[in-house]
Parts: C-alpha cells; sequence; structure tokens
C-alpha cells in the first residue's frame, strides 16, 4: 500500500568537515561498509517503508551521486508515478547562486512539495547511517498530535555542531542549542531527520524565506518550540553520523563487528545499493585475512587484518593493511604497509611504501593518488 508520506534529501551536509573525502563527490555519494553509499542507507529505509516519493537537494561535486543513484532502479524508485527527483543547488528563480541554508534549499522544492498528494514530509540528512522504521515513526507522530517529530540519538561528549535537544516527561521538546565545550557525558542530540505534515513545512518555509532567515533548526525549530508541538522520537538502534574524518573512520571499523553489522543492515530494512556484476574476492596461498571485511573483485596475496576493503582491491605479496580502509580499484603494492590509514578509490601505494596514521585521526590518501 502507498504511504502518504514523500521524503526531502539532502545531498551535501558536513562535507566541509570531511576535508579529502569530499574533494571529488558530495557527502551522499560517499563509499561505506566495503560496498555501499550514504545515501544508500535513506533510500532504503524510505522505500522499505513504501514512501516512494523522493527529492534530492543537491549542492557541489555530485555528478557521482548521480552516476550511483541513476533512475533510482536498484531501488525500485525508477516509476512512473513518485520516484526520485534531483533538484540542483541554486536559489529559486536564480541559475548561478548556491542556497545558503536549508530554508532557501527547500524553498526550491516548493512546487514539488505543492504538486505531490503525500500528506506528510520526511525531512533528513544523507550523513548518517541508519536502520528506522519510517511507519513507527508515523505512528508515533499522529497518536501523539505532533506537528514536527524529530529524531534523536544520545552521544557522549557531542561535538560543537550538534544540536543538543531537552525534552519533557512528555517526549515534547522544550530547548534545542548547539553543544558547547562544557557539555560533556551523553547528551540528546537531533539526527537531522524529521517528520512535518507537508502544509505546515511549506508554509513554516514560506515564512522563514520571506525574513531571510537560511537555518531550519534555528530559525524554524528552536523559535516554534512554544507555538507548535514538536516531539521528541529517540533512535534507540545503530546509528553512525559520519561528520568528520575520526567519525568516519570510526564507524567504518565499528561495522567489523557482526552484531553491528546486523542492525544496520538487516534489522528493519534491507539495505539496498546500485548492483554491480563481480567475481568473487580471490585469495593466494600465502594471504591471510582476519577481522575484515572483503568486498567482491579483491584479489589478496598479503596480509589484511581489522580493515574494510572496497571491491576490485588488490594487495601484493608481503604487503600488510592493518586498521585501514581501501576504497575501490585500490592497488597496494608488494611489501607495502598501511596502519590505520583511508585510501580513496584509485590509489596506488608503491612498492615497499610504509604509510601510517592514527586511531584518533587516520592518515587520507585521495582519489587517483600514486604514492
Amino acid at each position: 500500500m502507498k504511504n502518504n508520506t514523500m521524503a526531502i534529501l539532502f545531498a551535501a551536509d558536513a562535507e566541509n568537515h570531511l576535508n579529502d573525502l569530499t574533494i571529488h563527490r558530495t557527502t551522499a555519494s560517499l563509499p561505506f561498509g566495503g560496498r555501499y553509499r550514504l545515501i544508500d542507507f535513506a533510500l532504503s529505509n524510505l522505500v522499505s517503508a513504501n514512501i516512494t516519493k523522493i527529492g534530492i537537494i543537491t549542492k557541489n561535486n555530485y555528478n557521482s551521486l548521480m552516476d550511483h543513484i541513476r533512475q533510482g532502479r536498484d531501488w525500485d524508485l525508477n516509476r512512473k508515478n513518485g520516484g526520485i527527483s534531483v533538484y540542483p543547488p541554486y536559489v529559486f528563480n536564480s541559475s548561478h547562486d548556491v542556497y545558503k541554508g536549508k530554508i532557501e534549499a527547500l524553498y526550491t522544492t516548493r512546487g514539488f512539495m505543492l504538486e505531490a498528494s503525500e500528506e506528510y514530509v520526511v525531512i533528513a540528512n544523507t550523513n548518517i547511517a541508519f536502520n528506522i522504521d519510517f511507519d513507527e515513526v508515523e505512528k508515533f507522530h499522529i497518536e501523539k498530535g505532533a506537528d514536527v517529530t524529530v529524531l534523536t540519538y544520545k552521544v557522549d561528549d557531542p561535538i560543537v555542531r550538534k544540536v543538543v535537544v531537552s525534552a519533557d516527561k512528555n517526549n515534547r521538546i522544550t530547548d534545542m542549542r548547539l553543544a558547547v565545550d562544557a557539555d560533556k557525558g551523553t547528551q540528546l542530540c537531533t539526527l537531522n531527520i524529521y517528520f512535518i505534515k507537508k502544509d505546515l513545512l511549506i508554509s513554516l518555509v514560506d515564512t522563514a524565506y520571506a525574513y531571510g532567515y537560511d537555518d531550519f533548526e534555528r530559525d524554524i525549530l528552536q523559535k516554534s518550540l512554544d507555538s507548535l508541538y514538536v516531539m521528541n522520537y529517540e533512535v534507540k538502534d545503530y546509528v553512525a553520523v559520519i561528520d568528520r574524518i575520526p567519525s568516519y573512520f570510526k564507524h567504518s571499523m565499528e561495522l567489523l563487528d557482526p552484531k553491528v553489522r546486523e542492525s544496520l543492515f538487516y534489522k528493519h530494512s534491507t539495505i539496498l545499493t546500485k548492483v554491480k556484476d563481480s567475481v568473487p574476492a580471490r585469495y593466494g596461498v600465502d594471504s591471510s585475512v582476519k577481522n575484515s571485511i572483503i568486498a567482491d573483485g579483491c584479489v589478496i596475496e598479503g596480509t589484511v587484518e581489522n580493515s574494510i576493503l572496497f571491491r576490485s582491491v588488490k594487495v601484493g605479496k608481503g604487503a600488510v593493511v592493518r586498521n585501514s580502509i581501501v576504497m575501490e580499484d585500490g592497488i597496494i603494492m608488494e611489501n607495502a604497509t598501511l596502519d590505520y590509514t583511508i585510501t580513496d578509490k584509485d590509489v596506488i601505494i608503491k612498492d615497499g611504501r610504509h604509510l601510517s596514521g592514527h586511531e584518533s585521526y587516520p592518515m587520507v590518501v585521495v582519489k587517483g593518488k600514486v604514492i
């Protein structure tokens, strides 16, 4: 049965903080978990709840995103009614001014929302790996009589950019503010996923746009806590918010835990991605692999430990890859060593080279680099 909800996704959140990993791509198309892209999680969860009318707002470097999603076929979104609509990053009635914040971006999708028959809208960033039942979110929203439902999660010692939430015993949100250095311990923070009635969203965005506001959380939600019924929906399952190089590395390494993989990829929805026909991984006689994720098409002749190798990676004889992430088509030549290192796509590490970072901040090698 068709859901009464549509979705608007932001493809570019956090890319200014992901440095070398988003030079050539938008955040939504950042590879994750051996064969996925971050946008796969939002698309798969939405489709699982029969939310099939989806708008994606782009910003920078979105060619790889377009190549990945194509017409949405891999998520059963290449359909006559509904499917994926991609919006360029330009301000309404402008062909060259890029939007400054979410309010301007949402205003560009005004026609998309007005033409839709759906009653509700999911607004979400795509720098999040999650597995959420949106049917349950909608049920909660309706039962509570909420105007806006804010999805939240608990964070230990949140970084300054995160939005900290306070809620009363009935789960009504009473305060939203940016985290400060004094926010130590476990805090409730927004996931940047919101559930809201479409007509209300259009009205709020129209008013905020007219006043020149740009920040959705600060200029709409925070200012409306007294006048609107804004509810807290805490997500207690595993979620990974990718907003820095260290968080990308940390959450990638957590995937080596089978319980995390089960929760993230299969609990409520099966996470789908672009299909590629690849041969199985091949292991040489002297190869050694421990506690690692090895994607299709890899050729392993050296040692791989506590690492994630994407499709078609080659590890030469005598090479050692530990505590590292090697993206698609990477080549680690003979006797090279990687430790706490992230290599982007098409990277070549020459014979005998040794690269090492630190668990708290791994070394990153940009796409196409030869070292």
